[in-house]
């Protein structure tokens, strides 16, 4: 009997991001309609279909802008539901963006497979259950220690009983490391802005999920080593540190002397808080310890950049991400120098992989503008609280001068697809571009256009 070619699941099989965006899409659909029962609202509060679908993409994103309070319009079930949500979203999006990328060494050359793997040493080509064995591990292990740090701080710290601060410490463990911006308080956490036994725990966990897994397995067997770090690794961690003290210096800087956030608390309170919202959580985690609309013009600024740069590739940070960024900053060094290829950490980096940079970062300022224009033709807000908002739900940061629920419904879909398109929208076209990629028996003739 001649066997069957094509069908849908052959076209599942060839295009594994389709897999992600049909599984992340079930998922907020799926969510949307269990926020909607009753159970799932406090008694009085009524849940619309915009309220629902916002909260649920915004959870599956691991985001964290919400248009209701969350403690106060959720019941325990509904606050439950946003928990699963976003270990979903951020279990999920971290296995599948790992599995994304063995799928495209896989349509490479045997030859080039070994190279790979020699080269990275982190994740085994065809091992795929030990990978997200691994990814799940590492998640639940950081929530769980989080979640123990966290509790006891609350139990003995804030008089909170027993339960209830187990219930909070595993809440906000998961919101951390999954760099969600939920939180179980109207104003966040500014109410622990200067406490560094919650403050610098949830930070060190939004910097381990935004690290990505990759880099968190090979720093876990090669730590103090670091001249064997791949150049994946050591784009990350270089980049992502020093975004993490050029956001700290810049926040700190600008909001100094303002009487609304930093002005009035002492010098290792401003720096806990400076650090706290000018490294991590601009990185796509979400929190704040002070009030995100108070702060200066210029410090939206810099959370815009930091916000759309994002964390490390297949991890639970959104953004283009750092090695994106990087990447590009290579490639204009590298003609700005006149060399013939783009080079890095000593190593050559292919041209495919610059072009897939290129990509990815040009689709993201084209979501933004084109989210920016539609939700400033929709609302007449100002541009800074607009751009500030769409970069937030492009990133899926969840940092928000606080218009997000007093935006008209029309402007809400708008961030909708914003989220959705920037959880997913670079990872898938960095796998496809990956996949893709062949080799051409022929070439055109050359010629230079015009360059500036």
């Amino acid at each position: 009997m001649p066997r069957r070619v094509g069908g849908f699941g052959t076209v599942l099989t060839r295009r594994p991001g389709l897999v992600v965006l049909i599984a992340f899409a079930a998922a907020i659909l799926l969510l949307s309609a269990l926020l909607l029962l009753p159970a799932s609202r406090e008694p009085g509060q009524r849940t619309t279909v915009l309220q629902a679908l916002f909260t649920a993409t915004s959870a599956i994103c691991v985001t964290g802008l919400a248009v209701v309070d969350t403690s106060g319009h959720w019941s325990t079930l509904g606050e439950a539901l946003v928990i699963v949500g976003v270990q979903f979203g951020g279990l999920g999006f971290m296995t599948s963006a790992s599995l994304l990328g063995l799928t495209a060494a896989r349509r490479m050359s045997l030859r080039t497979r070994i190279l790979a793997a020699a080269e990275t040493r982190a994740l085994g080509l065809g091992d795929v259950r030990r990978v997200i064995r691994g990814v799940a591990l590492t998640s639940f292990t950081v929530e769980g220690i989080l979640a123990v740090v966290l509790a006891l701080r609350f139990w003995a710290g804030y008089d909170m009983p027993a339960d209830r601060a187990a219930y909070e410490g595993v809440f906000h463990s998961v919101m951390a490391f999954n760099n969600a911006g939920f939180a179980l308080y109207p104003d966040n956490l500014v109410r622990f802005g200067t406490d560094p036994v919650i403050c610098l725990p949830i930070a060190v966990a939004v910097i381990m999920g935004a690290l990505g897994f990759p880099v968190l397995f090979e720093l876990r067997r090669e730590l103090t080593t670091p001249r064997t770090w791949t150049l994946h690794t050591k784009i990350t961690v270089s980049t992502y540190g020093l975004l993490l003290v050029a956001g700290t210096v810049a926040i700190l800087g600008f909001e100094w002397h303002n009487p609304a956030t930093l002005g009035p608390l002492g010098v290792a309170d401003k720096l806990l808080v400076g650090f706290f919202m000018g490294g991590p959580q601009p990185r796509t985690a979400g929190f704040n310890s002070v009030d995100v609309g108070a702060m200066n013009e210029t410090s939206w600024m810099v959370t815009d950049c930091l916000m759309f740069v994002g964390g490390g590739s297949a991890g639970t940070a959104g953004g283009i991400k750092v090695t994106t960024f990087m990447l590009l900053f290579f490639a204009i060094v590298a003609e700005v120098r006149g060399d013939p290829a783009v080079t890095a950490f000593g190593r050559e980096v292919s041209s495919a992989v610059v072009r897939q940079a290129l990509s990815v970062a040009l689709l993201g300022v084209a979501l933004v503008v084109t989210g920016t224009l539609a939700v400033l033709a929709l609302t007449g807000l100002d541009l800074d609280r607009v751009l500030f908002e769409v970069v937030s739900a492009f990133a899926t940061t969840g940092l928000s001068t606080g218009i997000t629920g007093a935006l008209p419904p029309s402007a809400q879909y708008v961030l909708v697809m914003l989220m959705f398109a920037g959880r997913l929208g670079p990872i898938t076209v960095a796998s496809a571009l990956a996949a893709r990629e062949r080799q051409k028996l022929f070439r055109l003739p050359e010629e230079r256009p015009i360059v500036g």
